[in-house]
């Protein structure tokens, strides 16, 4: 499978999905209707997910799912696209930046391909087509393999670890795991770029103890791990796998390869 391909691809589709999104975020009122699990969702969310999906079902003969086409979750196949065309709706609703636009590959339940674009913060990151990870900052025109600038893991120093975790959904058991370690520096991000800051070392360690969905995290997870890092389950430290039934994940840990994981 050629991974320069779908990166290009990708890449334009985030771009343009991006594009749609900030059209809507620089409006004075945001919309929000509910869905039926009670999560929120715009028309932000609605075209971005138009763009991406029409883009990759036009380019490659690959299965799709994506969080707003719920007609595509009984899909269960070895390779796959996963898409979250807006994660991170509540920081867009609420104007705070930290929203992402996530497009992943998975194969036979392992994400081998990811890209992750924060349209307000003008950062993409993504799986470089010839290995590791890889962060764009630019005005992203046209697209030149030379510029991406290679991202790895930061190693810890003595145990002192930088911590990130979500603004919007952190909670008591979050703050008891992180007090295992001995934290340096603690930040709050939204949406897939807290794998994101993981992967390019501006933190050590991203615990979610709360409910998310394969779409949320697959297209960090694939950065993070090419760029060194690792994401596991929270009760076992297994690699979090993906395809799996309902599409739902459990608690888990990302963090630097070099971190020495605590047990909750």
């Amino acid at each position: 499978m050629d991974k320069s391909e779908i990166f290009v691809k990708s890449r334009e589709l985030a771009l343009r999905a991006g594009d749609e999104i900030m059209k809507i975020y620089e409006t004075a009122d945001v919309a929000v209707d509910t869905k039926a699990d009670n999560s929120p969702v715009t028309e932000a969310d609605r075209k971005a997910d138009d763009v991406i999906y029409d883009g990759l079902s036009g380019a490659f003969d690959i299965p799709i799912v994506t969080e707003e086409k719920s007609a595509t979750h009984d899909l269960n196949p070895d390779v796959f696209f996963i898409v979250d065309p807006l994660d991170g709706t509540k920081e867009f609703v609420h104007k705070r930046g930290d929203f992402t636009v996530n497009i992943a590959l998975v194969e036979h339940g392992v994400p081998t391909f990811g890209i992750v674009f924060a349209p307000a913060k003008r950062r993409l990151f993504a799986t470089h087509p010839l290995g590791g990870s890889c962060e764009e900052k630019s005005n992203f025109g046209s697209l030149d393999m030379t510029t991406l600038e290679k991202i790895k893991v930061r190693q810890d120093r003595a145990g002192q670890l930088d911590v990130v975790a979500s603004k919007s959904h952190r909670d008591a058991a979050t703050d008891d795991y992180i007090k295992l370690y001995q934290v340096q520096n603690f930040k709050a991000a939204g949406s897939s770029l807290k794998f994101c800051l993981v992967a390019s070392g501006e933190a050590h360690l991203y615990p979610r103890l709360g409910r998310t969905m394969e779409w949320d995290t697959a297209a960090g997870d694939a950065v993070l791990r090419a760029a060194g890092g690792k994401v596991v389950r929270f009760d076992d430290h297994a690699p979090l796998e993906y395809g799996k039934a309902g599409f739902e994940n459990p608690f888990f840990i990302a963090a630097a390869g070099g971190v020495d994981l605590k047990r909750g």
